[in-house]
C-alpha cells in the first residue's frame, strides 16, 4: 500500500521534485525528521522528537480521523496542497503535505509518513505567469478599446466617461458625464478640462508619465466642480490612448460620483474622534477646541466656533427682568483662510435667542444649515464673513434634552447645498457632547466639594471613610486611622469587609448592598477590629454617590460609641453606682447610699430619671466643622442645665450627646415624677426653638423610669432602654411612671416592647398638652 501511494505521488509531474520527511507513531508524535523539515513549520520550536505533529503542523488539526484511516490501512493517501507559510524575515514558502501509512508485519504499531513537497519556485513561477497575463489582458483590452473607440464605450458604459486630448481639450463625453456635472455636451466639446477638474495637473500629469499607463489604469480621486459650482469628488480611472504621431495620445476618465461614500466615511471618523476626545479629555475646556478642530478636518469644513449662553439683568416697565445673551468663547480655523478680521468681531459680538445662526439654533432646540451666509439676514457678520472667503454655515445646539448648554457654529469656503443626513449626525454629536459637560461639570462638583469638606473631615472627631462599589477604601479620615490604628499602606490594600467584626459582617453586608442599591438607611451599628485586635463599636449612617445612574462610593460617618457601651455595660456594677453618687452628691450623702438600706436615716422612697439623647448630629457634621458643631451642642447642653437648674434636679453627666438627670435623689420630694415630667416637655421644646434660631434639624429622643431609691442604678439603665428603644422626638415612659403622671398628662399606650436583658415591658407615650 505504502509503494502504490508513492507512486501515486511521484507519478504526478516529470519535472523534479523536493521533498521533506516525517514519521509518526499512531499518537501523532514525531518519531523521526528530515534536516530541513523545520523551514516549513509554523512553530520550528515545537518541532522536537515525541511532540505532537499538530504543535508544528496546525494544519492537522481537525484530520485526527482521516490520519486514524490511514494508519489502519483504511485509506491510501491523503494530501494537502498549495499551503503558504507566512515569514517575516524571510520569503514565504509554499508547500504540498503528503500523508501515507506504513505497516510492518515484525512491529507491533503502524506508522505515518508525512511528505513535504516545496513548491514555492513552482508557485512563484505560477505566479508570474499569471500576473504577466493579467497584464496581457488589461492590454488586450486596452487595444480592444482603442479599436471600437469611443462609441462602443459610450454605448457600455454607465459612469462618466471623458475623452481629453494631449492638450487638456474635452473631446468626447457620455451621457452620465452630462447627468453627472450639469452641462450639455455643446457645452463642454473642446472645452478645457479645468472647467469641471480643479486639478488641472491631472491630465498632464497623465501625459508626463505616460509610460504608467501602457501597462496598468491608474485610479485618481479628483474634486470636481458642477455647473451651479457645487463640489464633487469623483473616482477616476484613467488611461492613456496613443496615437501613431507621438505627442497626440488621448486620456480617457471613467468617474464614478464618490462624494455621498466620502462623506459617510468622514463622518464615521468624525464621530470615532469626537468620542476619543471626549473619551480623554480631563476637561471641558481640554475637549472643546480638540472638538472643533476634528468636526472641521472631518467634514473639509475652514472654521468652528462655541457659542455658550450668559444671563444679564434688564429692568422694564414691568420691573427686572433675567434675559441670555450668548458669546464666542472658543474658535478654530484653518491655515487654509485668513479669517483675522472676522474673528474679532466674532469675539466682540453677542446674540439674544432668535437673532444671528446661534441665537437661531438656540431658539429651535435643532440644527440649521445656511446655503451661503452671505445671502443671510445677520447683518454684523455676513458681510465680514464674505470679505474672509466664507459661505457655507451650518450648527447644532448642545442640547441635554430640553436643557441647552450651548451652540457649536461652522463655516466652509464654498457654497455648501443642505445636507440633511450631516445635520442629524451633528445633533447627535450635540447631544454626546452635552452628556460630556453635565457628566463633567458633576464631576467637578464632587471633586471641589470633597476638596471643600476634606479639612473638616481631617478635623472632625468622627470616623470617616469612603470605599468604591468594591468596598475598597478611597478615603479616611485622621480619626479613623487614629482609632483603628492602620496605616496608609495597609489601607490601600484592604477591603472595609476585612475588618469588620465576624458577628457583623452579615448585617454590614446586607447594609452595604442596600445602601448601593439607593435605599436610604437610618443609622446603623457596626463593629470593626483595630489593628491590635481590639473591638471598637460604631454608629453612624451611610449613603451613597451615584454617577449616571451607577454607584460610585459610599460615605460612611461613625461615632465611636464603645465608650458609651462600656459605660452602659458598668451602670450594671456596683463600682459604677460609687462613682456616680459622687459626682451629684456630696460625701456624706454618698456614703449613706453606700450603707445597708435600714441604716439611712433619711426615708428616701422613690425618684424618677430622665435619660435623652440628641438625634441628627451625626448628619449635620458631614456639612460642619468639628467645632461647629461642639459648640451647637454646648448650646443645647446649656439650656437643658438651665432647665435641671430651674425644677432643682440633679444632673448625673453628660455622655456624648446623652443627658441624664434624676429627680428625688439628694432631697426627697414627692413631686419627682412630675418634675421630670414637665422637664422632658421644656426639653422638646428648647430643642425646637434652638432648630428655628440656628437652622438646624436635630430632634431628641427621651425615655423615665420611676423607681425604689435603693434601687436607683437599675432604674437610670431603664430610663436607657425607654430611650433608645423610643420614637424621635417622643417621649417614652414606663407603667410604674404612668401611674404616678395619668391624671396630669395625656397618655398614648405605646404597647409592650421586648428590651434586651429584661423581656417585655409596658410603654407610654405621653403629648404636649396637660390634662385640666
Amino acid at each position: 500500500m505504502k509503494h502504490h501511494a508513492l507512486n501515486q505521488i511521484f507519478n504526478k509531474a516529470s519535472f523534479p521534485r523536493k521533498f521533506e520527511c516525517l514519521e509518526l507513531d499512531n499518537n501523532f508524535r514525531i518519531i523521526d525528521t528530515s534536516e530541513q523539515v523545520q523551514r516549513f513549520t509554523a512553530h520550528p520550536e515545537e518541532m522536537m522528537l515525541g511532540n505532537d505533529i499538530r504543535l508544528s503542523f496546525p494544519e492537522f488539526i481537525g484530520l485526527e480521523d482521516v490520519m486514524k484511516s490511514i494508519l489502519q490501512g483504511q485509506q491510501e493517501l491523503f494530501e494537502l496542497q498549495n499551503i503558504r507559510r507566512f515569514y517575516e524575515n524571510q520569503a514565504d514558502v509554499y508547500m504540498n503535505l503528503y500523508i501515507i501509512g506504513e505497516q510492518h508485519e515484525k512491529e507491533p504499531e503502524n506508522k505515518l509518513i508525512i511528505l513535504i513537497e516545496d513548491i514555492t519556485e513552482r508557485m512563484v513561477l505560477q505566479q508570474r505567469l499569471a500576473q504577466r497575463a493579467n497584464e496581457a489582458n488589461l492590454l488586450s483590452s486596452a487595444l480592444i478599446a482603442y479599436k471600437n473607440y469611443m462609441d462602443k464605450v459610450l454605448a457600455s458604459i454607465a459612469d462618466a466617461l471623458l475623452v481629453i486630448s494631449s492638450s487638456g481639450k474635452i473631446k468626447k463625453i457620455n451621457y452620465a458625464t452630462q447627468k453627472l456635472f450639469g452641462f450639455s455636451e455643446k457645452e463642454l466639446i473642446n472645452q478645457s478640462v479645468s472647467l469641471i477638474i480643479d486639478d488641472n495637473q491631472l491630465f498632464s500629469n497623465a501625459i508626463q508619465h505616460n509610460s504608467l499607463f501602457e501597462q496598468h489604469f491608474q485610479n485618481l480621486e479628483v474634486v470636481c466642480r458642477t455647473k451651479t459650482k457645487e463640489k464633487l469628488l469623483v473616482a477616476f480611472s484613467c488611461s492613456v490612448i496613443h496615437k501613431k504621431i507621438e505627442g497626440l495620445e488621448d486620456i480617457v476618465y471613467i468617474g464614478r460620483d464618490i462624494t455621498l461614500q466620502r462623506r459617510r466615511e468622514e463622518r464615521t471618523i468624525a464621530q470615532y474622534a469626537i468620542t476619543r476626545i471626549l473619551s480623554e479629555s480631563q476637561s471641558v475646556k481640554q475637549a472643546i477646541p480638540q472638538i472643533l478642530q476634528s468636526i472641521c478636518q472631518s467634514i473639509g469644513w475652514d472654521l468652528g466656533e462655541l457659542w455658550t449662553p450668559s444671563q444679564y439683568i434688564s429692568q422694564s416697565v414691568q420691573g427686572y427682568s433675567t434675559n441670555v445673551i450668548l458669546r464666542c468663547v472658543e474658535i478654530w480655523s484653518s491655515r487654509l483662510i485668513s479669517v483675522r478680521e472676522f474673528k474679532a468681531i466674532t469675539w466682540q459680538t453677542t446674540y439674544t435667542p432668535g437673532v444671528g445662526l446661534p441665537g437661531r439654533i438656540w431658539t429651535r432646540l435643532s440644527p440649521l444649515w445656511i446655503r451661503d451666509i452671505t445671502e443671510d439676514s445677520d447683518l454684523r457678520r455676513s458681510q465680514p464673513a464674505s470679505e474672509a472667503g466664507l459661505h457655507g454655515a451650518f450648527g447644532f445646539p448642545i442640547l441635554d434634552e430640553d436643557n441647552i448648554l450651548g451652540v457649536m457654529v461652522f463655516f466652509s469656503r464654498e457654497v455648501q447645498p443642505k445636507d440633511p443626513d450631516l445635520l442629524q449626525m451633528m445633533a447627535s454629536i450635540g447631544s454626546q457632547i452635552a452628556q460630556f459637560i453635565k457628566r463633567r461639570q458633576a464631576e467637578d462638583a464632587l471633586v471641589e466639594s470633597e476638596e471643600r469638606y476634606r479639612d473638616l473631615f481631617e478635623n472632625a472627631n468622627d470616623l470617616i471613610q469612603s470605599v468604591n462599589a468594591y468596598g475598597r477604601f478611597l478615603y479616611v479620615n485622621r480619626a479613623w486611622q487614629e482609632t483603628l490604628g492602620y496605616n496608609e499602606a495597609e489601607i490601600a490594600d484592604m477591603n472595609v469587609f476585612d475588618i469588620i467584626h465576624p458577628n457583623y459582617k452579615q448585617y454590614c453586608w446586607q447594609k452595604f448592598y442596600s445602601v448601593m442599591s439607593g435605599e436610604k438607611l437610618e443609622q446603623i451599628k457596626a463593629a470593626f477590629i483595630t489593628k491590635d485586635g481590639q473591638t471598637i463599636f460604631l454608629e453612624g449612617n451611610i449613603n451613597c454617590k451615584f454617577l449616571e445612574g451607577h454607584p460610585v462610593a459610599t460615605r460612611g460617618i461613625f461615632r465611636n460609641i464603645t465608650q458609651r457601651l462600656a459605660a452602659e455595660e458598668a451602670l450594671h456594677y456596683q463600682q459604677q453606682n460609687e462613682r456616680l453618687l459622687l459626682n451629684i452628691l456630696p460625701a456624706a450623702t454618698s456614703d449613706r447610699y453606700k450603707e445597708p438600706a435600714s441604716n439611712t436615716a433619711e426615708n428616701f422612697t422613690d425618684i424618677t430619671v430622665l435619660y435623652a439623647d440628641i438625634i441628627g448630629h451625626t448628619e449635620i457634621a458631614a456639612s460642619v466643622s468639628a467645632i461647629q458643631l461642639v459648640n451647637l451642642l454646648n448650646h443645647i447642653f446649656s439650656a437643658f442645665d438651665r432647665l435641671t437648674e430651674q425644677y432643682d434636679l440633679e444632673k448625673i453627666k453628660t455622655i456624648e450627646d446623652a443627658y441624664v438627670v434624676i429627680a428625688g435623689l439628694a432631697r426627697q420630694r414627692p413631686d419627682h415624677a412630675q418634675a421630670i415630667a414637665q422637664i422632658a416637655l421644656d426639653m422638646q421644646e428648647a430643642i425646637a426653638l434652638f432648630n428655628a434660631e440656628y437652622h438646624q434639624n436635630f430632634s431628641i429622643s427621651i425615655g423615665i423610669h420611676s423607681s425604689s431609691v435603693n434601687l436607683w442604678e437599675k432604674t437610670v439603665n431603664v430610663a436607657s432602654d425607654m430611650e433608645s428603644q423610643g420614637i424621635p422626638g417622643k417621649i417614652q415612659v414606663t407603667e410604674e411612671t404612668y401611674n404616678r403622671l395619668r391624671d396630669d398628662f395625656l397618655f398614648e399606650k405605646r404597647g409592650e416592647i421586648e428590651v434586651p436583658g429584661k423581656g417585655t415591658i409596658a410603654t407610654y407615650l405621653y403629648n404636649w398638652a396637660e390634662v385640666e
